[in-house]
C-alpha cells in the first residue's frame, strides 16, 4: 500500500486527497460498531474517534500524524510492509535496521496492541467522545514523536540508520566507553560536518540526551549531606545547610582552591556537594509487562515451574513459600513481583592505588524463570550511591526514596497495563530478601556483625 501521500504538504493535491479516501476505505474494514474510526490527525492524534466524513475533513483542514505508518490504530498489524518497502527490499543488501526501536516503542507503548478490539476492562483510546478532545494525550503525542524519528532516515539516502536509531547507537557507545559530553558535542558536530546537509542528528549532548530521555526510564537526582546525615528530599528539599552537622547543601570553591569573589559566585551555577542518583522502580516493573516477551514470563514461577521437590528456583525455597502461607491475599496474583535486593562497593577507576567506593543498588525480579532472572538485562538498578567513602551504616539515609517505595508497592500497588491479557491489574511488589557479604549485611540490616553475637544465624554460639 502506498503511503508517501501522507508527506505531501499541499492538503489540496489531488494525490493528498486520493490517499485520504485510500486511508478511509482501509479504516473502514476495521471500523468500530458505531462506525467511527480512530482520528489521526495532527490535532487529535488518535485521541477519540470520529465518523468517516469528520476524519476525512479533519486529515483535509489540519493534516494526517506523518509519523503514523503503520496503520496500527485503523486495524493494520505493526509488522505490515509498504507497497514501497516490498518493491525495494530485495534491492537492499542491508536492509534498514528500524525495525528493533519499532519494536521497542510498541513495547514501550502498548495502547497501540489494542486498536483491533479494545475490552471494557481496559479504557482504548478509540472510544468515542461526545464532544472534541480537549487536547491530544500525551502518550498517543510521545508515541507518534518517536515513530516518526525511527522512520525518519538519518540523512538523505541512508538506508542503515534512522534518526532515533543513530542518535541510540552513538550515545551507547558514549556511554559504554566513558565519553565526555564534551567529547561527545566534538563528534556530533564532526558528523553534522562530514554528512550530507539536513542530516536528522543534535547539533549537541544535551540535545541528544532530550531525545533519549523521551525513551522513558530516566532518574532523578537527589542532593545528599557531605557526611550522609540526610537527603535533601521531601521535606527537606529546600534546606540550604543540614540541619544536624550545618554543613552546607552546596561545595564551596575553597574546597578546590578557587578564589570566590561575590561577581564570580552570583555568575556561577551552584553544584552540590554529594547526589544520590534514583532509579525510580514502578516503571522499570510496569516495563516488565508491556513487553510480550518478559509479559508471560513474569508468570513462570506459578504456572510454568514444575513442582517435584527439587530446589531449582527461589520459588523452591521455605522462604517463598512460607511467605505465600503468610500473604495469601499477594501469592493469589501470580503477576505480583517478588524482588531480592544486592548491594556492595565497588571501584569505578578500576585502579587499585585509587581509594573509592562507589555502591549500587540492585533489585532481582525473581517471578523470571532461572535462566532469564539472573541474566544482566533483568537486573533493576535501584540506587547508585556516590562514594568516595563507603556509606557504612548511614546506608539507610540513602535506601529512603527505596523503602518508601517498596511499601507503597506492597500496601497499594500500581495500575499495569499486562500486554499479554490485554488487561489492566494493580501490581504489587515485595522484597523477600538481601544479597550480601557479611559487613554489607551488617550496614543493611543494622545487625552488629563484629565482636559477640557477630552471626544472626548462630547468635549466641557465635
Amino acid at each position: 500500500m502506498d503511503k508517501s501521500w501522507v508527506k505531501i504538504t499541499n492538503r489540496r493535491s489531488r494525490e493528498y486527497l486520493d490517499g485520504v479516501k485510500q486511508f478511509l476505505n482501509f479504516a473502514s474494514n476495521h471500523a468500530h460498531p458505531d462506525g467511527t474510526i480512530s482520528c489521526p490527525c495532527k490535532k487529535c492524534v488518535h485521541t477519540t474517534s470520529w465518523p468517516m466524513d469528520v476524519v476525512e475533513a479533519h486529515l483535509v483542514s489540519k493534516g494526517i500524524c506523518r509519523g503514523y505508518n503503520p496503520w496500527i490504530f485503523n486495524g493494520e498489524s505493526s509488522s505490515a510492509k509498504t507497497s514501497t518497502e516490498i518493491s525495494h527490499s530485495h534491492v537492499q543488501e542491508n536492509p534498514i535496521e528500524y525495525a528493533d526501536l519499532r519494536d521497542m516503542l510498541h513495547d514501550m507503548f502498548p495502547i497501540q496492541d489494542m486498536a483491533s478490539g479494545p475490552t471494557e476492562e481496559v479504557p482504548s483510546v478509540h472510544q468515542p467522545t461526545e464532544g472534541p478532545a480537549e487536547g491530544p494525550n500525551e502518550d498517543a503525542l510521545l508515541f507518534m514523536k518517536l515513530l516518526e524519528d525511527v522512520n525518519q532516515p538519518c540523512y538523505e539516502g541512508c538506508k542503515h540508520f534512522s534518526k532515533l536509531s543513530a542518535i541510540v547507537h552513538l550515545y551507547h557507545m558514549k556511554c559504554l566507553n566513558g565519553w565526555t559530553n564534551k567529547s561527545f558535542t566534538m563528534l556530533l558536530q564532526f558528523l553534522l560536518d562530514f554528512f550530507p546537509l539536513n542530516a536528522k542528528l543534535p547539533k549537541d549532548c544535551y540535545e541528544a540526551k532530550k531525545i533519549i530521555k523521551d525513551l522513558g526510564l530516566s532518574y532523578e537526582k537527589i542532593h545528599v549531606c557531605p557526611k550522609d546525615c540526610i537527603l535533601y528530599w521531601k521535606d527537606n528539599a529546600n534546606l540550604e545547610a543540614c540541619p544536624n552537622c550545618n554543613l552546607s547543601r552546596w561545595e564551596s570553591n575553597e574546597s578546590k582552591g578557587q578564589q570566590n569573589t561575590n561577581a564570580s559566585s552570583k555568575r556561577r551555577k551552584k553544584k552540590a556537594a554529594k547526589i544520590l542518583r534514583w532509579f525510580p522502580l514502578k516503571p522499570r516493573l510496569k516495563r516488565l509487562f508491556m513487553s510480550p516477551e518478559t509479559a508471560n514470563h513474569m508468570k513462570w514461577h506459578a504456572n510454568g515451574r514444575v513442582n517435584d521437590g527439587l530446589m531449582r528456583h527461589p520459588a523452591d525455597s521455605k522462604a517463598w513459600k512460607s511467605f505465600d502461607s503468610k500473604y495469601i491475599e499477594f501469592s493469589s496474583e501470580p503477576r505480583n513481583v517478588r524482588l531480592g535486593l544486592a548491594a556492595d562497593g565497588f571501584n569505578p577507576y578500576g585502579n587499585m592505588s585509587t581509594t573509592h567506593s562507589t555502591w549500587p543498588v540492585i533489585l532481582i525480579p525473581y517471578n523470571l524463570p532461572p535462566w532469564m532472572c539472573m541474566k544482566r538485562s533483568y537486573f533493576t538498578l535501584s540506587l547508585l550511591i556516590p562514594g568516595p567513602t563507603s556509606p557504612g551504616n548511614d546506608i539507610d539515609v540513602y535506601l529512603q526514596p527505596l523503602v518508601e517505595e517498596l511499601k507503597e508497592l506492597c500496601d497499594v500497588g500500581v495500575e499495569t497495563f499486562d500486554v499479554s491479557s490485554k488487561k489492566s491489574f494493580q501490581m504489587h511488589a515485595t522484597l523477600l530478601w538481601t544479597i550480601n557479604d557479611f559487613p554489607a549485611y551488617g550496614d543493611i540490616s543494622g545487625w552488629s556483625t563484629k565482636g559477640s553475637l557477630a552471626c544472626p544465624s548462630c547468635n549466641y554460639d557465635s
